[in-house]
């Protein structure tokens, strides 16, 4: 959600702090960026179906931290994303093994959050609901007993939920950093009798780290945004998703637009890796192991940052570079939103 300071630093606090704050910056600077390059030479695993709960680059910039101050918000998303597989490439779908696998989703999920004025461990206590619809078209060669067939699926309705009942952050500073639980109920029709489904029909507990920061000073930009997934098991495929490892990392410049606000420009990079091999009676391509990274551009613009209604904007491409056993895709993320502080 929307991470912009909810009032005015004064001159004087900026100054004694830009020095610690300058130092500081210049070392979550290099951690980020020796994590990314870390995260582009390691292996990791894959899923059922080639996909999960989690969307790379879902939090990845400052927008997507808490406010810092107690207030509501709304944040609507677009996503464009669609991913493929070639014809040497298997995927275990439905208790089915597919080829020539080809997917396009359009999503529209809402975050709604409440930043309370509960604190804990001296942070600030928030829940956060996110629902989704999805529009979602997939063709794959599917291989069933030694025979083969071509089909193509659509399907439509309400995506998994997502309730994140525990979310404590902290703000000292340019930097903000907080903890949060993220559950996906599975609440989306799902029949393992068809290729299209918007359920993924298991239960994904997400506890997630970030931390972010943004010179009040320079504009410079720092965030990372890290998480694993605990997933339980699909009993209608007998499929067990292996646990799931993401990072999103944003590096970017922010300027100010007037007196109105200001804009941002850079790079989002995401890494995603399983930490445990897939397993079940329907896991028949075994451990599926495989990896996925990327890097792509961000533009963001937040309007009236000081004042109590605060607007929010980002437009990013997430283009798959890296991809072994899962799809291979493009991701295209519009957010808009407002935030209001109480």
């Amino acid at each position: 959600m929307a991470s912009v300071k909810a009032r005015t630093q004064t001159h004087i606090e900026v100054d004694t702090r830009s020095a610690l704050q300058g130092k500081n910056a210049k070392r979550i600077l290099r951690l980020v960026l020796i994590t990314c390059a870390l995260s582009f030479s390691t292996q990791s695993r894959a899923e059922e179906g080639g996909t999960g709960h989690y969307e790379t680059g879902q939090a990845g910039s400052f927008i997507d931290a808490l406010p810092g101050s107690p207030g509501i918000g709304y944040i609507d998303d677009f996503i464009y994303y669609h991913g493929s597989g070639g014809a040497s490439q298997a995927f275990p779908v439905s208790g089915r093994i597919a080829s020539n696998f080809k997917t396009t989703a359009f999503m529209n999920p809402s975050w709604y959050l409440w930043e309370t004025p509960l604190k804990i461990l001296r942070g600030n206590y928030s829940l956060a609901l996110n629902t989704s619809y999805e529009l979602l078209s997939t063709e794959a060669t599917l291989t069933t007993g030694g025979s083969s067939v071509h089909k193509r699926d659509t399907a439509n309705g309400d995506n998994d939920l997502l309730f994140v009942p525990a979310w404590i952050g902290w703000t000292q500073g340019d930097f903000k950093y907080d903890v949060r639980l993220g559950v996906y109920a599975p609440t989306g029709e799902y029949d393992k009798n068809n290729l299209a489904n918007i359920g993924k029909n298991y239960w994904t507990f997400e506890p997630e780290v970030s931390l972010s920061y943004r010179s009040s000073k320079i504009g410079l930009e720092a965030s990372a945004f890290a998480g694993c997934d605990f997933n339980t098991k699909n009993y209608a495929t007998d499929y067990q998703t292996g646990d799931e490892f993401h990072l999103d990392v944003t590096i970017a410049e922010h300027v100010p637009v007037g007196h109105t606000g200001f804009i941002g420009v850079g790079a989002t990079a995401w890494y995603y890796q399983q930490i445990t091999g897939d397993s079940g009676a329907g896991a028949t391509l075994g451990s599926f192991e495989g990896n996925a990274s990327g890097v792509g551009p961000v533009i963001s613009c937040v309007i009236h940052p000081e004042k109590e209604v605060q607007l929010v904007a980002e437009a990013k491409w997430q283009p798959d570079l890296q991809v072994e056993n899962r799809l291979r895709g493009d991701i295209v993320w519009l957010k808009a939103g407002v935030l209001i502080l109480f």
